[in-house]
């Protein structure tokens, strides 16, 4: 059989250490056999975007907004123990993640792919949580310092009239350190937007967290433009479906969300999203079983993985040694970018593919043939047998053939 051909390139963001790898066995296994790949390729390896003092990133991300689709490789955020490690490093770089998020202003919408055989270890969720994730702002675009004296802080905006507000941080008497992150209201009614639509077109109910308690003013900013755009445009979809769209503060929300059974989305900031979102997904099964697209107004979307780069198996690579790590979050995000493409070239052969990727990553666990993380937590009596990635990307090679 031919290849399914491409109209439009998609782009391509590699990345870094072992999702780097499977990165490049997932196009050789799965992909290039069955598609004329076309993709606009950048790479956000950490050494190239020091090369490059992190333009490609935003290159890559502009590149996203051009051509409407992207996917992408997990990368390293360097913190003080990689600039060690990397010592060729000029800067700790900031996430490129975060970077992209910024450009592309869009809604980070996460959920864990959920297989019969193992259950989630919160024996009660019986439906997938799906996290919807503020894209922008806070502490990834915050800025940072330290000081090793007594002294006093102050927050100063200058306004382009020439008003100015100032509110007083802290008086120290000896070193501290700060931070300063703002958001911006455009953004967050975008967010909002985007939360209150996609849980239309899903049909679940929305609920959304923050500390307005604590936070009173920007939170609060948070909660406000939250009631305000769903009291104006989407109280009356919500209750045709017989949705609702619930506010509560987060804390509470955490205990709200262990005792549910599941199946609604839950909005949240920035840093909340990031940090649920990996509990969601290790309390399902494996954060390697956990999707992400980031959803621009426009429609533009990035496909990822949500987990890291798995550095401990990376170091065993190098060494020679064969690693069992779970590729299904990046095959997913190759699936999602390639569905994607093919809806708007109007490519139902490509679409089809991108289902049957999905399709045979799927059966090929089910029938027992699994990486080893998720081999702990099959049901019992269920009967799998642990296999090394190159076998695992294999076995779902002989059922796309």
């Amino acid at each position: 059989m031919g290849k399914i051909k491409m109209t439009t390139p998609l782009v391509e963001m590699d990345g870094d250490e072992m999702t780097r790898i499977l990165w490049g066995m997932i196009k050789e296994k799965l992909i290039l056999p069955f598609v004329d790949l076309k993709t606009e390729y950048y790479d956000l390896g950490l050494l190239n975007r020091n090369a490059t003092k992190d333009q490609v990133t935003v290159d890559a991300a502009n590149a996203t907004r051009r051509l409407g689709v992207a996917v992408k490789c997990a990368t390293i955020t360097p913190n003080r123990q990689r600039m060690e490690e990397y010592p060729e490093l000029t800067e700790m770089w900031k996430s490129p993640n975060g970077t992209i998020r910024a450009i592309l202003d869009g809604t980070a919408f996460r959920a864990p792919i959920v297989l019969p055989c193992i259950r989630p270890v919160v024996k009660n969720w019986e439906k997938p949580i799906t996290i919807a994730r503020h894209a922008y702002g806070d502490m990834y675009k915050a800025v940072d310092m330290t000081t090793e004296e007594p002294g006093t802080a102050t927050l100063t905006f200058q306004g382009e009239s020439g008003a100015e507000k100032t509110v007083h941080v802290q008086t120290v008497k000896g070193p501290a350190v700060w931070q300063s992150q703002h958001n911006l209201e455009s953004s967050i009614r975008a967010f909002a937007r985007s939360c209150f639509q996609y849980a239309l077109s899903q049909k679940q109910d929305l609920w959304f967290s923050t500390k307005d308690t604590i936070a009173k003013v920007y939170d609060g900013e948070f909660k406000r433009i939250f009631e305000e755009e769903y009291e104006r445009h989407y109280r009356v979809e919500f209750e045709k479906l017989g949705i609702t769209y619930f506010y509560t503060l987060i804390d509470d929300a955490v205990a709200r969300v262990v005792r549910s059974k599941g199946g609604f989305i839950w909005a949240l900031k920035n840093y909340d999203g990031d940090v649920m979102s990996d509990m969601v997904a290790a309390a399902f099964g494996s954060l390697a079983m956990m999707t992400s697209v980031l959803v621009s107004p426009d429609g533009t979307m990035e496909f990822e993985a949500s987990h890291g780069t798995v550095t401990r198996h990376y170091y065993r690579y190098l060494k020679g040694e064969k690693t069992s790590t779970n590729p299904i979050a990046t095959i997913f995000a190759w699936s999602g970018a390639l569905k994607r493409r093919g809806e708007l070239d109007q490519l139902a052969e490509l679409v089809r593919f991108g289902q049957r990727l999905e399709d045979a990553s799927l059966e090929t666990l089910e029938s027992g043939v699994m990486t080893g993380d998720l081999l702990s937590l099959v049901e019992p009596g269920f009967q799998a047998r642990s296999v090394d990635s190159g076998e695992f990307l294999d076995a779902i090679a002989a059922r796309l053939a």
